[in-house]
């Protein structure tokens, strides 16, 4: 194995290092919401346009879906967790990692389970109406 392949990639090290942060900005803001929020927008706001974009229109099928959930970053990209603080799910921007697409994802704490295998996360190109309704169907199961 050559040296190049024990190691983090740049990508890897940032979101480390974003996620550092985060802990430590979370055990200042306490469970504020607004701060939650506020943190949310402004990982929005440094994403590309289509990122950006599918982002913004996550974080209202999710708040619309799920209220109980508190907005707040995880690795640098927007989260939604429960009232313990656990993530329930997530949106990676496909620019983050430079990957064709973004995924939206579920934490092992959601509600999922269903038989001995289900999906935890989506490839994300586009949020068509249909797509829409899917999400917020499984943002709800989540929850629940």
């Amino acid at each position: 194995m050559s040296p190049k392949q024990d190691t983090f990639s740049d990508e890897e090290k940032a979101a480390m290092k974003e996620r550092a942060k985060e802990l430590k900005a979370e055990a200042r803001m306490n469970k504020d919401r607004a701060e939650g929020e506020k943190s949310v927008l402004a990982a929005m706001a440094q994403m590309q346009e289509h990122d950006r974009f599918l982002a913004k229109r996550l974080h209202e099928i999710i708040t619309a879906s799920a209220p109980e959930l508190m907005p707040k970053t995880w690795y640098g990209m927007p989260a939604y967790a429960n009232q313990d603080g656990k993530v329930i799910c997530f949106f990676q921007a496909a620019s983050k990692f430079n990957v064709r697409y973004a995924t939206f994802g579920f934490q092992h704490d959601a509600n999922l389970d269903e038989g001995a295998v289900w999906p935890t996360s989506f490839a994300l190109k586009e949020l068509t109406p249909t797509a829409e309704e899917k999400i917020a169907a499984l943002v709800k199961k989540a929850v629940s």
